[in-house]
C-alpha cells in the first residue's frame, strides 16, 4: 500500500493514538474466576469508540497478569504464552483493520459492522482471498447464511429455514445441471423453473433416489407443497438477491426481472379463515374425562391455550419464568423468539396464570415428554387431534381446496395442532373485548379497547378469567393459593 507524504503523516498519528491509549482489552465482568471470551475496545478521540468480540477464551487468573494494553504487568515472568500470542495477534489485526479503514474514509464513518468485517479479513486473509473469486450461486448463498448468522441477522430457527432452502436449491441445480451457475447468471426464467420444482419436488424423489438417501423420511417431499410454503421459500431467496444488489455484486435481481404483476403472483401468500375453538368447545375439552393415554396431551393443550404462546416459546417455559406481582397474581414472562432480533429493548411478554393453568404447572413443572416431538406421526400435533376427536369437537370448518378450486368442510378435530392453541387464546380474549361493546361501556372501535395490550397485569388477569370462566385468586411467593 503506497501513501503520499500527507497521508503517511496522518496514518502515523493514527498509529500513535492507538499505541498510546486507544486499543485496550475491554474487561467487563463480575466474575473473579472462570473463563471468558475476550473483548477489545478501540478509541480515537470523540468520534471513534469501537468494540470487537474475539473468539479468544481466557482464564481470568491468566488474564490478570496482563495490562489493559495487552502487555504483561510489571515483574510478571510466569504467564500463559499462548494467550499472549493470541492477544498480540488479535490486537495487530484490529490495528491493521483500523488503519486500512482510515485510509479509505473519514474515521467518524466507520461502522461497527464494517469494523468487524475488516478485522475478520486481517485475521483470516485466506478466507478473504477465497471469497474474492467468483463464487457459484450455491457457494455464495451458503456464505450468505453463514455471515447472516455470524452477524446476528438470522436467529437459529431462521438459519435452519435458510439451510432447508439451500438443500432444495442444491437438488434443483444438480437435476438441471447448473451446479456451476453464478448468481448473476440465474435468470427470471430459472427462477420460475425453481418455483415449479419447489411445488413438485415430490415427483423427483423416485427419479433421483440418491439425492434423498440421507434425508429423514419425514422430511422427504411426499406431496405438492402449498402456495404459502413456496412463497416463503422464494422470499428467502429474494432476501439473498437483495443483499447482492446492495453490495453491488449483481446489477439486477432476477426477482426484479419477473415484472411487477408476475412477481406479485409468485410471492403471493393466502390464508384460510382462522380456525379456533369456541368458548363452549374449549370448556368441553376442559371438562371431558379422558383416558390416561390422553391426559398429558389434554394438560399440555389446555396450558398452551391459556398462554397462547408460539410452540417454540411454549417449549422453553420453566418454573424460573414464573413471577408473582404485588397483587398476588402469578404470571409467566419470556422473550418471544420470533421477534427477538427486532426487540430492541428486550421487553418480555407477561401473561397472567389462571387457576386451572397453575394446577397443571404444579402437576408437571413444565416437564412434558410429549413436547419432545411436535410434528411427525406420533408427535404433539397428532395427539391434539386424537384428544379433540375423543372430546367430540367435530364442528365442520371451511378449508379451500386448490385442486377443486372450491371450499371443502372437515371436522375441526382434523385441524388440531399447536397453532390452534394460539388462535383459540386470541379469539377468546377478543370475545371478552367484544362483550365490552355489548355492555355499552365502549363504542365499537374505541381506543380504550384497542389499547388492550397496555392494560395492567391485573386488568388482563380479570379479563382472561372472565373469558375462560375461571375464578379470581391470589398466591404467595411460593405459589400457594391464599385467596
Amino acid at each position: 500500500m503506497q501513501f503520499s507524504g500527507a497521508k503517511f503523516v496522518y496514518l502515523h498519528h493514527i498509529i500513535m493514538a492507538i499505541l498510546m491509549k486507544g486499543l485496550t482489552i475491554f474487561r467487563r465482568t463480575t466474575k473473579s474466576e472462570g473463563v471468558i471470551k475476550l473483548r477489545f475496545r478501540l478509541r480515537d478521540g470523540r468520534d471513534v469508540d469501537l468494540y470487537h468480540k474475539s473468539e479468544i477464551k481466557a482464564d481470568l487468573k491468566d488474564l490478570a497478569k496482563f495490562e489493559d494494553d495487552g502487555n504483561l504487568r510489571p515483574k510478571v515472568s510466569i504467564y500463559n504464552h499462548e494467550l499472549k500470542e493470541q492477544i498480540d495477534r488479535e490486537m495487530d489485526a484490529i490495528e491493521g483493520a483500523y488503519i486500512e479503514l482510515c485510509d479509505k474514509m473519514d474515521k467518524s464513518l466507520i461502522t461497527a459492522k464494517l469494523f468487524e468485517e475488516t478485522i475478520t479479513k486481517h485475521l483470516h486473509p485466506e478466507d478473504y482471498i477465497a471469497v474474492t473469486k467468483e463464487e457459484t450461486l450455491l457457494e455464495r448463498y451458503d456464505r450468505f447464511i453463514r455471515e447472516g448468522y455470524r452477524d446476528g441477522t438470522f436467529a437459529e430457527k431462521r438459519v435452519l429455514q435458510y439451510k432447508g432452502l439451500y438443500n432444495e436449491l442444491k437438488r434443483y441445480l444438480i437435476i438441471h445441471h447448473q451446479l456451476s451457475i453464478l448468481p448473476k447468471n440465474f435468470s427470471a426464467d430459472d427462477l420460475m423453473e425453481l418455483r415449479l420444482f419447489l411445488f413438485e419436488e415430490y415427483k423427483y424423489v423416485s427419479k433421483y433416489p440418491s439425492l434423498y438417501e440421507e434425508i429423514k423420511e419425514r422430511c422427504i417431499p411426499s406431496k405438492e407443497r402449498a402456495q404459502n410454503t413456496v412463497a416463503i421459500k422464494l422470499r428467502m431467496l429474494q432476501a439473498f438477491y437483495t443483499e447482492l444488489e446492495d453490495r453491488d455484486e449483481i446489477d439486477v435481481s432476477p426477482f426484479r426481472k419477473l415484472g411487477r404483476n408476475r412477481r406479485k403472483v409468485v410471492m403471493k401468500e393466502s390464508y384460510d379463515q382462522p380456525i379456533y375453538l369456541l368458548q363452549e368447545e374449549f370448556l368441553t375439552v376442559m371438562k371431558t374425562e379422558v383416558p390416561e393415554t390422553l391426559q398429558e396431551t389434554k394438560d399440555v393443550f389446555l396450558l398452551q391455550c391459556a398462554f397462547g404462546s408460539r410452540i417454540e416459546d411454549f417449549k422453553s417455559l420453566n418454573m424460573d419464568k414464573i413471577g408473582v406481582n404485588i397483587d398476588g397474581i402469578p404470571y409467566i414472562h419470556y422473550l418471544p423468539q420470533k421477534t427477538l432480533r427486532n426487540n430492541e429493548h428486550k421487553e418480555e411478554i407477561e401473561i397472567p396464570i389462571m387457576k386451572y393453568a397453575l394446577e397443571i404447572i404444579k402437576k408437571w413443572e413444565f416437564k412434558f415428554p410429549i413436547l419432545k416431538y411436535v410434528t411427525g406421526k406420533s408427535g404433539y400435533n397428532v395427539k391434539i387431534r386424537r384428544l379433540l376427536e375423543y372430546c367430540k369437537i367435530d364442528r365442520d370448518v371451511k378449508i379451500f381446496d386448490k385442486d377443486s378450486a372450491s371450499n371443502i368442510y372437515k371436522p375441526l378435530y382434523t385441524m388440531g395442532s399447536s397453532k390452534l392453541c394460539r388462535k383459540t387464546h386470541l379469539d377468546m380474549l377478543t370475545k371478552v373485548q367484544v362483550n365490552m361493546y355489548v355492555s355499552g361501556h365502549h363504542k365499537e372501535g374505541s381506543n380504550a379497547v384497542k389499547h388492550y395490550s397496555s392494560l395492567s397485569l391485573k386488568d388482563r388477569f380479570i379479563l382472561m378469567c372472565a373469558a375462560y370462566e375461571q375464578p379470581l385468586y391470589k398466591v404467595d411467593k411460593e405459589l400457594n393459593v391464599i385467596g
